[in-house]
């Protein structure tokens, strides 16, 4: 008999849901549209709608299926990744107390800034959790909650509060309120969790005053979370067999099972996470240590680097300045000049993340001459993605002593080879792309595959996809050159 592993992908715009065959193929596809709402610093989502996405998504994937011809009989397992940081609380009945917050989510900023001036509170949570206080992670928002909305105040005093990211949620409501799990990469992204221990941190709790906060278990990403059968979808439960967060999720699905691994997600921004063995690694660079993933019987670590503006420089390219009206244009264009001129783009549009972490530094373009044509202007653009991921792999590098082995590639940009070939030559190292754009998807099916017996190791996962794309470097001798050119032009304004 055939056996599937769903796997439900839920972002933040939309929830894509696959069905996994037993070699890592996608038999089946569907996504549905997930509506944000946005006010001021304010980032939210309606939790019941959050849910009622998935059930849509879940839905029209298994009526492709069946279509198909495949049997839901078939699917042995489940697998959710999810978005990162956002969260729900609820209540003893499982009725939300508050909007989900958005990881975009920036009410939080006044209570950053306190917290940052408390240097006990500061080193307390860089050593436990590995985070940098920034309202991007959830603890925060959580805090800024307790303070501002008597609702979720009295039951968080009362003891009758329940936290939980995406996947607790989910888990919560799709069983029937009787599982209440996280696994070790959500919990690492709330500024609740430390590291080391591998549990909610009490200390921590009792300085934000959250003591009472209920908190769900913990557990690896690949392990039994429990069961659903999905709103009646389903005619009887089907096991979740692993939850994780999308990034990490991300990580896993491309390969990154062994130290000095690396993926670099390539979008609006850039999210590059790094394996750095079964210990955690601290960052005097600028970077959060984090979980990569882990099973019943391993933990990895990992540094995570995030780059704040990556394809965004070249829409901002295209519709501000004019130079093409496709970016499929922007490698040809890069490639008919032989260098960038000395033509630096500095892409500071919103400040400079992870090493520098300058958010006040603004955006430049230098070296401009009358020489200087289009092309010179393009090929500095796409140039500077590359630039900013080695600054993020270098700073790395010099945190762990572990040395860069391959860096996995996903997003739209991973498609520009100019970009993909220009990287490998600037890392020294195989830069690759498995050829699947789901990789979320795909790694929290593979973990629950593993769980449920599907493959029969993660040693068996890396031979089942040869295909995709692998630039090598060229030796092109120039690169040191160009490198200390870019260093200058980011230090420079």
């Amino acid at each position: 008999m055939a056996r599937y592993i769903l796997a439900i992908d839920q972002g933040t715009s939309s929830t894509k849901t696959l069905i996994f065959d037993e070699a890592g193929k996608a038999v089946a596809k569907a996504s549905a549209p997930l509506t944000s709402y946005y006010e001021g610093s304010f980032a939210e989502q309606a939790p019941q709608e959050i849910l009622d996405n998935v059930l849509d998504s879940v839905a029209a994937c298994f009526s492709q299926f069946q279509a198909r011809g495949g049997a839901v009989a078939d699917i042995v397992t489940c697998g959710i990744s999810n978005q990162r940081e956002t969260f729900v609380i609820w209540d003893k009945q499982g009725a939300p107390l508050y909007n989900a917050v958005l990881w975009q989510c920036k009410r939080s900023v006044e209570i950053c800034a306190r917290l940052a001036s408390d240097a006990t509170a500061s080193r307390l949570i860089r050593e436990r959790t590995g985070l940098i206080i920034d309202p991007y992670f959830s603890g925060t928002k959580v805090l800024w909650l307790y303070e501002n909305v008597a609702r979720v105040r009295a039951a968080i005093d009362a003891g009758e509060a329940y936290f939980g990211t995406v996947d607790t949620w989910l888990l919560y409501k799709l069983s029937g309120g009787r599982c209440y799990f996280t696994d070790y990469t959500n919990a690492s992204r709330t500024m609740f969790f430390n590291l080391r221990t591998l549990d909610w941190d009490a200390e921590l709790l009792a300085l934000f005053g959250l003591s009472k906060l209920n908190l769900p278990a913990i557990k690896p990403s690949s392990a039994a979370f429990g069961a659903t059968d999905l709103g009646g979808l389903l005619p009887s439960p089907l096991g979740i067999g692993a939850m994780i967060g999308d990034s990490h999720a991300a990580a896993f699905g491309e390969g990154c099972y062994y130290t000095g691994a690396a993926k670099a997600t390539m979008g609006t921004g850039c999210s590059i996470l790094m394996n750095v063995g079964n210990a955690v690694k601290d960052s005097r660079n600028g970077m959060v240590s984090t979980i990569c993933w882990s099973t019943g019987d391993k933990v990895q670590y990992a540094l995570e680097g995030v780059i704040v503006t990556c394809g965004a420089t070249i829409e901002w390219v295209k519709q501000e300045l004019g130079l093409f009206s496709d970016s499929a244009q922007t490698e040809g264009l890069a490639l008919s000049v032989p260098d960038n001129g000395g033509v630096y783009l500095v892409p500071a549009f919103s400040g400079l993340g992870a090493p520098h972490w300058d958010m006040g530094r603004k955006a430049s373009i230098s070296g401009l001459t009358f020489g200087s044509s289009r092309a010179h202007i393009v090929r500095a653009a796409l140039e500077s993605i590359p630039y900013q991921i080695k600054d993020v792999i270098s700073a790395m590098e010099a945190d762990t002593g572990i040395l860069l082995r391959q860096l996995m590639t996903d997003g739209g940009i991973s498609g520009n080879k100019f970009i993909m070939q220009f990287l490998a030559d600037l890392l020294g190292k195989e830069v690759a792309n498995i050829g699947i754009a789901d990789v979320s998807a795909l790694g929290a099916g593979y973990l629950a595959g593993l769980h449920a017996g599907v493959f029969a190791s993660i040693e068996s996962l890396a031979g089942l996809h040869k295909q995709g794309s692998v630039f090598r470097p060229a030796g092109d001798g120039r690169l040191a050159g160009f490198y200390e050119g870019w260093k200058r032009a980011v230090g420079g304004a």
